[in-house]
């Protein structure tokens, strides 16, 4: 769950061993909490974008993007303003379903563009995409029936348009 403070780094950085450690550990030591990190290669597999959503104001995220660019494994670090992005992430949530709640579970999951990916005689599971604020809406209306475990992928996010990030 993002708030107020909460700001997005975009970061091109070299896909070899250590990097992420030394990217958290950059903004570690600038005693700021990390509230979701992504990591995945990019259309050139030697290169992985990191998408970091931290908890600072915004206006003090361009000077971590200047902070991250200085380390060497780092090819671009972009402070990236809400206005013109799209941001996504993923989330499986293992829901308690009876054959009485499935039903209402499955109303749920359609209305959020939910898919059901795993289903066993006590459990449903469900893959959902979107906004953190979707994520954190359908959890709010599945908690009655009681989840046993979420994962969720952290923020991921590009730049609208043909500007790159």
């Amino acid at each position: 769950m993002r708030d107020s403070h909460a700001a997005t780094i975009s970061v091109l950085v070299r896909n070899q061993p250590g990097v992420l450690v030394r990217v958290a550990g950059l903004i570690r030591r600038r005693g700021v909490n990390i509230h979701s990190l992504s990591v995945g290669p990019t259309e050139d597999p030697s290169i992985s974008r990191m998408t970091i959503v931290v908890d600072t104001p915004p206006e003090r995220t361009e000077s971590f993007a200047k902070q991250l660019r200085k380390l060497v494994e780092v090819l671009r670090a972009t402070a990236i303003d809400g206005g013109s992005t799209v941001d996504r992430e993923l989330a499986l949530i293992k829901v308690n379903a009876t054959p009485g709640t499935r039903m209402e579970i499955m109303e749920i999951a359609n209305v959020f563009r939910a898919n059901v990916v795993d289903l066993t005689e006590r459990t449903m599971t469900l893959e959902v995409t979107g906004r953190g604020e979707k994520i954190d809406a359908i959890v709010s209306l599945l908690a009655k029936h009681g989840i046993r475990e979420i994962a969720r992928t952290g923020q991921v996010t590009l730049v609208r348009g043909a500007q790159n990030t």
